[in-house]
């Protein structure tokens, strides 16, 4: 299993929102400077955020996006699930009924096995906890202009 280039992205997203230090809407334009992503990424990113209750967005002038909930509320889970829908190492694990062999299979449940401790890890990392590692390696006072690094 691979994660996506608009999960991590959206980590991304969320961690500057959550580290900007104000309750009010970053623009997706300081966004996207601060953290050398396109306009274009974080706006196809910001939608699934919003449909899954992790940003709201405000329009007008002084609108933007801004964290939806408490960053401590928001897990590595949501995210994933957020972006790139239920998380599942294995295709029979996504669509029941799909195999013949579903519930007699063996493989099936050491997929599952592994499929639920991946999912209670990244359930038990929240954003808070990464943004309070944020600070840590590289407090804001600390961070240099660099070249973008995403890639779409």
């Amino acid at each position: 299993m691979k994660i996506t280039a608009k999960s991590r992205y959206a980590l991304r997203v969320l961690l500057d929102l959550a580290v900007s230090g104000t309750d009010s809407p970053r623009t997706i334009k300081e966004i996207a400077a601060s953290q050398r992503i396109s306009e274009k990424f974080i706006s196809r990113i910001a939608v699934p955020l919003r449909r899954a209750g992790l940003v709201a967005t405000e329009r007008g002038v002084k609108g933007g996006l801004r964290l939806a909930r408490f960053p401590a509320k928001i897990t590595l889970l949501d995210i994933v699930t957020a972006m790139d829908g239920q998380l599942a190492l294995v295709h029979c694990l996504a669509h029941p009924g799909i195999c013949k062999r579903q519930g007699r299979c063996a493989p099936e449940r050491a997929w599952a096995s592994v499929n639920d401790k991946l999912s209670d890890a990244l359930r038990e990392i929240t954003l808070d906890a990464i943004a309070s590692d944020q600070h840590r390696l590289a407090p804001p006072e600390s961070i240099k202009p660099i070249e973008p690094d995403y890639c779409i």
